[in-house]
């Protein structure tokens, strides 16, 4: 079971190693150690993609509603609540999708890690999408 966690997340950084153009711990991953570090890598890369969108996305909820302070406060609480509550989802569902390694193991940590670069990458390309002209 933890060899195909292991070949499942060795493939999933992979694609995601793929998209970044950078020398990082993703070039070259022969052993779990190194995969171990892509998906920690990948995760953090892809959670400060999401926080930048997401300050982007406000800036742009600025200068679209900020002329008027109801409007803007209003749009701002609804995207403060979303994407509370989308995090929410989102570690819950990582930690279903981890789920049968064992708690603390590299397999769990990697899985873990893999979903959430994952599920943020594509909830940052939402934010991204949102109040663009």
């Amino acid at each position: 079971m933890k060899s195909i966690f292991l070949a499942l997340a060795l493939i999933a950084t992979g694609v995601h190693a793929a998209e970044e153009s950078d020398d990082n711990p993703c070039d070259n991953v022969v052993n779990d150690v190194q995969t171990l570090e892509c998906s920690t890598f990948s995760r953090t890369t892809a959670e400060d993609l999401l926080k930048d969108n997401y300050k982007g996305l406000a800036e742009r909820m600025q200068t679209a509603y900020g002329k008027n302070p109801s409007q803007l406060a209003d749009i701002t609480a609804k995207l403060k609540a979303a994407q509370q509550q989308w995090l929410k989802t989102r570690d819950a569902d990582c930690a279903v999708e981890a789920f049968p390694a064992t708690s603390g193991s590299k397999a769990f940590t990697i899985a873990q890690n893999d979903c959430v670069a994952r599920m943020s990458d594509e909830r940052s390309e939402f934010l991204e999408s949102i109040g663009q002209e």
